[in-house]
C-alpha cells in the first residue's frame, strides 16, 4: 500500500499504508529505552504504548526525521507535539488501564490520544483549532484507532454528555483548573493539567477526586502552549 499524504493549510501529514514495515521501529524502541525508561517511567502499559504508537505519523512531513528526538516539535498553528518523555510521564501519572474512559483537552496532533487509546477502552479528545482537529481525526482513523472520538471546540467545558471520565489529560496550560473538568472527573479519577501563565514556566498539577473531595499536588515545572478559549 502506498504512502498517503494529507495536505491542509500550513500542515502536511503523511502516513504509511497499513501492513507496511515500519522504518522507524528501531528509533522508536531507542526512544523508549533512552528517553523514557531510563528516566524512571515504569508503568508497563505506558512503555508498551510508547513503543507501539508511530509518533512519526503525527508530525508534519518536514519534521518526520526528528519525530523521535528528545524534544517537542511544531505541528502548525502555534501548537506543538510534546516531548516524548512528557507524554509518557503524564500518561503514567494518569495510570490508565483497560476498561477506563479518558478525556483529553488539546488533541493537537492526536498523539497523546493514540497513546491512551492503546490502553483504555475509549478516548474523547477536544481540539479548538479546526485544522488540527481535522488532521488528528484523519490520522487516528487511518491508523485504525476506532476507540477515539475527536471534537472541534472549546475544551474548557469538557464533554459532559460523554462523562464522567476516569482520566482527564489537559495538554495546554490554563491559568486555573476548569471547574467543568473537575465536575466531569469520576469519583476515584485522576486529572493531569499544566497550570500557569502563558509562555512562562508552569506547574504540572495532579488532581485527584475521592468521595467528592478534590486534592491537588504540584509535580514539576513544564512549558505548554496556552489553553485557548473560544471568542464566540
Amino acid at each position: 500500500m502506498q504512502k498517503l499524504c494529507l495536505l491542509i493549510p500550513a500542515l502536511l501529514i503523511c502516513f504509511q499504508g497499513l501492513g507496511q514495515e515500519d522504518p522507524f521501529a528501531k528509533r522508536r524502541q531507542a526512544m523508549v529505552r533512552t528517553q523514557i525508561s531510563a528516566r524512571g517511567i515504569k508503568h508497563k502499559e505506558t512503555l508498551w504504548a510508547m513503543s507501539k504508537v508511530p509518533r512519526h505519523e503525527f508530525v508534519p512531513a518536514a519534521y518526520r526525521a526528528s519525530a523521535y528526538d528528545d524534544r517537542p516539535l511544531p505541528i502548525g498553528y502555534g501548537q506543538t507535539i510534546s516531548q516524548p518523555y512528557i507524554v509518557a510521564y503524564m500518561t503514567e501519572l494518569a495510570n490508565p488501564s483497560p476498561g477506563m474512559k479518558a478525556l483529553e483537552i488539546g488533541a493537537g496532533s492526536g498523539y497523546q490520544a493514540a497513546i491512551l487509546a492503546e490502553i483504555v477502552d475509549s478516548v474523547y479528545t477536544i481540539e479548538i483549532v479546526p485544522q488540527l482537529g481535522q488532521s488528528a481525526s484523519l490520522v487516528l482513523k487511518q491508523l485504525n484507532y476506532r476507540n477515539v472520538e475527536v471534537r472541534v471546540g472549546d475544551g474548557y467545558h469538557g464533554w459532559p454528555e460523554k462523562g464522567p471520565f476516569d482520566i482527564i489529560v489537559v495538554t495546554a496550560a490554563a491559568d486555573h483548573i476548569p471547574p467543568p473538568l473537575i465536575a466531569q472527573l469520576k469519583d476515584g479519577g485522576t486529572m493531569i493539567i499544566p497550570v500557569g501563565s502563558p509562555f512562562q514556566v508552569q506547574q504540572l498539577i495532579l488532581v485527584k477526586k475521592k468521595r467528592g473531595s478534590i486534592t491537588t499536588r504540584s509535580l514539576l515545572p513544564v512549558r505548554f502552549v496556552p489553553f485557548t478559549r473560544s471568542t464566540n
